[in-house]
């Protein structure tokens, strides 16, 4: 009944999760895209009111004209919108799914004993410390370099050398497929924290402001609105990242990688890169930008060198080499005594959480009818994704997965 309520638990939070980041990026986008798209005007009533930019928009039937004030326009006739519960109702089910799936079991998702044999309290404290860390060193970083004279490069390029330091650490202390969701989740972090700490105490200042009838010095609220627009923008760079990360723990073949820290660091590096082409290419159309498509350029060069370096580094394993039998496969495939091989593999590797007393997921695995009626989701969990076994507790080797693999492709046959 546990295992059943925390699959339901799961699947509600990664749903409303999905939903609320949905709406976090959207809104946080479009907004990109409207301040590389607001035009200074040039008619004096809006000029006299203090518009900074505006654009004229049609969608669903209308016409829509946003107007940007540099500070904040004398009167707000109308209700305010904030825009911050996106961000927080992210964060919050975001780290509710990631106690509930990799905390709440952290022996069997956080642990991978072959990199660092601890105890879970150890892992779950480790795993908390980077998101409060990174948080710290990076909102640190931007105070003491973000307003210096090119201080935007320097503080891209100590924040990318702060992640790719966490990356290659996760990657050494948790298991692959925890290590790149946890590099994700302190990002995240850092993006929700960067709403909290900064970019709405400074809109609510300068709100305040605008509306005691006191007279305020501009200088001093243009800092908030500088500070909220510098960690916006790292927001929307940190976003495709952070999908990536979040993504990738459907695909095995990236997270047990042997250089899985490298593949995850670049994936995040081409999201960035791919992200600035869309950021500049709206710039670019108002003469505002440099020519954007090098980054783009760029950032598929990057994804390309994954895709290949990934194939010239890993060849397919040899089947001879398995540990348990000498594998006589011919041209004409695995015959079908050699489905008691991957029987036994599976007996050795799997049975013990998919059989008649404990059936993770609702999968039996201990009899040659379940197995037969479960071979193309053993392909894919075993040889395709490499998600099973769970952070390969077990210890399937390749050999052994390419014996599936051999079995599944000849037509899986069985006694």
């Amino acid at each position: 009944m546990e295992a059943y309520l925390l699959d339901w638990a799961n699947l509600l939070l990664r749903w409303l999760h999905v939903i609320t980041a949905i709406a976090w990026i959207g809104s946080s986008f479009y907004f990109v895209f409207l301040d590389n798209n607001l035009i200074k005007p040039k008619s004096p009533d809006l000029l006299e009111k203090g518009v900074d930019g505006a654009m004229w928009a049609v969608h669903g039937g209308g016409f829509y004209n946003p107007q940007k004030y540099m500070v904040a326009p004398k009167k707000i006739h109308t209700e305010l919108h904030w825009f911050y519960w996106e961000s927080y109702s992210t964060w919050l089910s975001g780290f509710a799914l990631f106690t509930v799936l990799y905390l709440w079991n952290a022996s069997t998702f956080l642990i991978d004993k072959s990199l660092l044999d601890w105890s879970p309290a150890a892992a779950i404290s480790a795993a908390l410390g980077f998101l409060v860390a990174f948080w710290l060193i990076y909102d640190r970083i931007c105070q003491w370099f973000g307003f210096r004279e090119n201080g935007d490069a320097i503080v891209g390029a100590l924040v990318f050398a702060v992640i790719c330091l966490a990356s290659w650490a996760a990657c050494q202390l948790f298991a692959g497929r925890a290590a790149f969701l946890l590099v994700g989740a302190m990002i995240a972090t850092a993006m929700s924290a960067n709403v909290f700490f900064w970019i709405i105490p400074g809109q609510r200042k300068v709100v305040a402001a605008m509306t005691s009838g006191e007279k305020v010095d501009p200088k001093a609220l243009a800092i908030h609105g500088k500070r909220g627009k510098q960690r916006s923008v790292h927001n929307t760079y940190f976003t495709l990242p952070v999908i990536f990360a979040m993504l990738s723990n459907h695909y095995g073949f990236l997270y047990t990688h042997r250089f899985n820290w490298i593949i995850l660091i670049l994936m995040m590096l081409s999201g960035a890169l791919i992200r600035q082409f869309y950021v500049q290419r709206h710039g670019w159309h108002h003469g505002r930008a440099a020519n954007p498509w090098p980054y783009a350029a760029a950032g598929v060069a990057v994804l390309v060198a994954v895709i290949v370096g990934l194939k010239v580094a890993e060849p397919p394993p040899r089947v001879d080499s398995i540990s348990i039998a000498q594998s006589d496969q011919n041209t004409t495939g695995i015959a079908q005594n050699e489905y008691q091989k991957v029987k036994a593999v599976l007996d050795q590797r799997c049975a013990q959480c998919h059989n008649a007393q404990v059936q993770m997921k609702n999968i039996r695995l201990d009899s040659d009818t379940a197995i037969k009626a479960q071979a193309q989701a053993i392909y894919q969990q075993v040889v395709l994704l490499k998600q099973m076994p769970m952070n390969n507790a077990t210890g399937m080797t390749e050999a052994e997965r390419a014996l599936v693999g051999a079995w599944f492709q000849s037509g899986a046959k069985g006694p």
